[in-house]
């Protein structure tokens, strides 16, 4: 076993539905005194209470550039590293510059074709791009690929204008560059751009404006402050949603602001640093933009007032880079974390209501949510025996990517926030992210026995299910530093599935034969009970039904479904399906249940109203079917082959076999990706 991985160096952010709690890197919990800042309400998503969340930011200190460096063009790669690309040198020189970094410090990875300053950065797919900016004599409009892993850089493209002093970011599968300079005169354009397309502009701002703060905050972007051809500085906010094509205006600043850095967590959007019209008026505001609210409230201030910094969403914090202060460009790397929250119980705030009672009513047929909805369609594989993932094309019925993972993965576990993939690499110790707009792996993540991944239903942890340990690790959901480790009274947990208000799970323990109820908030074991075939029963999936009353759980030992009520941790019935029973899935419509019978080679189709079974569907030829998933659009049941090397689909309106993919040896935890829902509570795909 690998020693527990080293908490992550950097504010967490816990997020649901526009509910955010900040906690210092450290994992204890945030302090509380008097706000101290202006009340910002979001919607909450929990079905039990709202809360009014007031927080200030404030910077704490992280390693050094291996320079100094201001203006110089930043986009994260992945929860762990950004790229710093360009910029000015202290002696107010451009810079080609690659460098890889985090809050730890930063190193350079190569150079670019031209030195330059004032450019604008995106990260799409696996590499990220340059647009623009300034050389000392004369504008650019070149965009250059930089491929981080190794330094190298290539021409991509051709913005509409040469153009420097802009800003970028994504939204979706798409880079956004808004205004700047070029040369003879200031634009409003906010040009599109994605890789193999032609740049194009896609809407004016009311006004041209270099040196913008510009972040992407959910599905828009969020524009504040600048420049402006009169010479002054913008207090405007801007919201641009690429969807409607629209700029609208948000409000004001607190102060006329240009030359200043922006970066987003969630929904929320915050200006941090820039100055005045004036050069040598830097300002340490920190300031918070809801653009769903329209509030924009004082988030805290700086250690030093700084300008012409650049700043990134680093996994779930904010991360800073350079800039220029009081004493000149500046090397420091630093994270923005909370100094005070307050969090006040108001009034009860339900979601909307299920249709019918239907806790799956936001993951029927289509119903994708906003971070999915640009991902590629595919299907998952992670083949336990071969150490790889297959990655299927579920229009073509093959294989278009295979790569290596970490020893005996196990699942590929959607996200929280439903933007990464996660593979678990059991005796690996690690998770492989995947990134879903791309389905490229990125660097693996040390992590303790992950057998199987959840997360809570406030989106706060993830919880690392340490079958062989005997341990759940809950780790902030977006770091994975370890905050608590709760050990089970049982053997070989593995799976669960939460109650209808988030207050609890019921998890497997296929080892010993028994089920233990958890209790979320206090992370702590409410309950064991053992059942009736006692060590004899091996309980693996675990799904509640729709309604909220009934946790199924698969007994492949005992052929059949145990039905349990879960509040008095009882046994209600058994339900007999079939040999080998395993894997759980409801159906896009929320009317039948999907039972995986490895054993036997078929799949029980049990009514949710009735609780019975009504149909069986048989592999033609037999089969090992385990783990599997429903199609967005609810028509095809995918199902790993377990003992047989393949992946299965079939129609669900007719149990007909349609296709039979080989792929690598022991497949297991299939993902089918994208899939409906507003946020994912983990293992292979439960949506709610």
């Amino acid at each position: 076993m690998s020693p527990r991985s080293v908490v992550a160096l950097l504010a967490a952010v816990a997020i649901l539905g526009g509910v955010f709690l900040y906690r210092h890197f450290s994992g204890a919990a945030a302090t509380t005194s008097s706000a101290q800042s202006v009340t910002v309400t979001h919607a909450a998503t929990s079905p039990r209470r709202s809360r009014r969340v007031t927080t200030r930011l404030v910077e704490r200190a992280g390693g050094r550039l291996p320079a100094p460096v201001q203006d110089a063009a930043v986009a994260a790669t992945g929860n762990r590293a950004m790229v710093a690309l360009g910029g000015l040198t202290s002696a107010d020189t451009s810079t080609g510059s690659i460098l890889v970094a985090s809050l730890r410090g930063a190193t350079q990875r190569g150079v670019l074709p031209t030195a330059l300053h004032d450019a604008a950065a995106a990260h799409l797919g696996a590499f990220t791009y340059l647009f623009g900016g300034g050389d000392g004599s004369r504008q650019l409009d070149t965009i250059i690929r930089v491929d981080a892993s190794s330094g190298a850089s290539t021409t991509a493209g051709r913005l509409p204008n040469p153009s420097s002093d802009q800003a970028a970011a994504v939204v979706g599968n798409t880079a956004y560059v808004v205004g700047g300079y070029t040369g003879s005169r200031w634009l409003d354009t906010i040009v599109a751009w994605r890789p193999g397309a032609p740049a194009r502009v896609v809407a004016h701002l009311p006004t041209p404006v270099r040196y913008a703060a510009v972040t992407a905050a959910g599905d828009r972007l969020v524009i504040a402050g600048g420049s402006l051809p009169s010479g002054a500085a913008s207090d405007a906010v801007f919201s641009f949603v690429p969807a409607q094509k629209r700029v609208l205006r948000v409000g004001r600043l607190p102060a006329p602001t240009t030359h200043a850095a922006a970066a987003a967590v969630g929904d929320v959007a915050y200006v941090v640093g820039g100055r005045g019209a004036a050069v040598g008026s830097a300002t340490a505001r920190i300031v918070g933009v809801d653009v769903g609210s329209r509030r924009i409230w004082a988030a805290g201030r700086l250690d030093t007032p700084r300008s012409d910094l650049a700043a990134t969403t680093l996994g779930s914090g904010i991360v800073l880079l350079g800039g220029r202060g009081a004493a000149g460009t500046e090397d420091r790397i630093s994270a923005l974390v909370p100094k005070h929250v307050v969090s006040v119980r108001t009034r009860a705030a339900r979601i909307p209501p299920s249709r019918a009672g239907n806790v799956y009513a936001y993951a029927g047929a289509n119903m994708l949510a906003p971070p999915t909805q640009a991902a590629l369609s595919r299907i998952y594989v992670p083949n336990s025996q071969s150490d790889t993932v297959d990655v299927i094309d579920p229009r073509t019925f093959k294989v278009v990517e295979h790569f290596a993972v970490g020893g005996l993965p196990q699942h590929v576990t959607p996200a929280y926030d439903l933007k990464t993939l996660y593979v678990t690499n059991d005796v690996g110790n690690s998770l492989t992210p995947i990134d879903p707009l791309t389905s490229k792996p990125g660097s693996a993540i040390p992590v303790d026995d992950p057998y199987n991944m959840y997360f809570t239903p406030d989106g706060r942890f993830a919880i690392v299910v340490a079958e062989r340990l005997h341990r759940l690790d809950f780790r902030d959901a977006h770091t994975f530093g370890l905050h608590h480790s709760l050990d089970v009274p049982c053997a070989g947990v593995d799976h669960m599935d939460f109650s209808l208000d988030g207050a609890y799970a019921i998890a497997s323990c296929e080892f010993s034969g028994q089920l233990i109820k958890i209790d979320i908030r206090r992370e702590r074991v409410a309950g064991v009970l053992t059942l009736p075939d006692g060590r004899a029963g091996m309980p693996q999936d675990v799904k509640l039904s729709p309604d909220g009353a009934i946790f199924y759980v698969a007994d492949l030992h005992a052929g059949g479904l145990w039905e349990i009520n879960g509040v008095r941790l009882k046994v209600v019935r058994f339900l007999r399906t079939g040999a080998g029973v395993h894997g759980l899935y409801p159906s896009r419509d929320a009317r039948f249940l999907y039972a995986t019978n490895r054993g036997e080679g078929s799949i029980s189709v049990i009514s949710f109203r009735t609780r019975r079974q009504v149909r069986k569907w048989r592999i033609p030829g037999g089969g090992s079917p385990d783990m599997g998933g429903v199609s967005a659009d609810g028509k095809v049941f995918w199902v790993s082959g377990r003992y047989s090397g393949v992946v299965y689909a079939l129609s669900t309106k007719t149990g007909h076999l349609l296709a039979k993919i080989p792929v690598g040896s022991g497949p297991h935890g299939l993902c089918v990706w994208p899939q409906p829902g507003r946020y994912s509570l983990g293992h292979t795909g439960i949506l709610r």
